[in-house]
């Protein structure tokens, strides 16, 4: 069978299994299957695959068409230009969280603070982008802080960052001049409506609260003042429909200069605040 061939086929498999992005998933495996870059697959095109190769791509194929992430199946995913290790214990990395970096990165920081780091792919990345900032990521899930842990010497972020296992400030002194979090915001009725990709293979702790959606920010609005530093910042991910909730419990903890950040679908994505001087 040429690699061609076995595209044709994998991609038929996973349209009729509901993949919305078939193609470029077939490409991926492959890819992945033959242990070469994705930018090569069109280039072996014509040759044709062994048998060890057919075997781990039908697979990674089935697997998929089961709806297991992509990201899981070959084990990692860029974000914010970096490669993050990533399995079942962890929130798969988004690029709607690249805004959440972005708003962090408008001003400098030395001491950072991350709630519920899950694979660690934003304090890694903020720490990789600003090199004289120190970090500590905290979360409830001992086998999350492993994968962090390992994606921070990835990265080569180890020597400045402190990853603790936390129920949310349990663990936590001292005061940041960023905090930063993308916590469960899932509302419980909300699970069920969830592509199979998220509702069946992402880490439930880290996708819902089992209530409304709200009650990890109420917990982080009740502490996070008092372990921000005179004018530091907080800034945090939400669902789309969650802005001006947040922003309100901003207010109601009297952090100031609240702004909710739009993501380039235009929904709400990111509330970011500041501590009064």
């Amino acid at each position: 069978m040429t690699a061609a061939q076995a595209l044709q086929q994998a991609i038929a498999r996973l349209r009729a299994a509901g993949v919305t992005e078939a193609a470029r998933d077939a490409r991926r495996l492959l890819a992945h299957a033959a242990r070469i870059e994705a930018s090569r697959v069109a280039l072996i095109a014509p040759d044709e695959l062994t048998e060890d190769v057919v075997g781990n791509f039908e697979r990674l194929v089935a697997a998929r068409a089961a709806r297991t992430p992509v990201s899981q199946l070959v084990g990692e995913r860029e974000f914010y230009g970096r490669k993050f290790l990533v399995n079942e214990q962890v929130l798969d990395p988004r690029p709607e969280t690249e805004l959440l970096i972005e708003c962090a990165l408008a001003e400098p920081f030395e001491q950072v603070l991350d709630l519920g780091t899950g694979s660690g792919c934003i304090l890694v990345t903020l720490l990789a982008e600003e090199p004289a900032a120190r970090g500590i990521g905290i979360d409830l899930s001992g086998d999350a802080l492993l994968v962090a842990s390992a994606n921070a010497i990835r990265n080569g972020v180890q020597a400045r960052v402190d990853f603790r296992q936390s129920d949310w400030f349990a663990q936590v002194s001292g005061q940041f001049d960023l905090i930063v979090a993308n916590p469960p915001y899932i509302a419980l009725g909300e699970m069920p409506g969830l592509a199979p990709e998220v509702r069946d293979h992402e880490p439930r702790l880290a996708l819902t609260d089992e209530g409304d959606g709200l009650s990890a920010y109420r917990t982080i609005l009740a502490e996070a003042p008092r372990h921000l530093v005179p004018g530091g910042r907080l800034v945090v991910e939400i669902g789309a429909t969650q802005g001006d909730a947040v922003a309100a419990m901003f207010h109601r903890a009297r952090l100031g200069r609240v702004v909710i950040l739009p993501d380039l679908s235009g929904h709400d994505r990111v509330v970011c605040g500041r501590a009064p001087l």
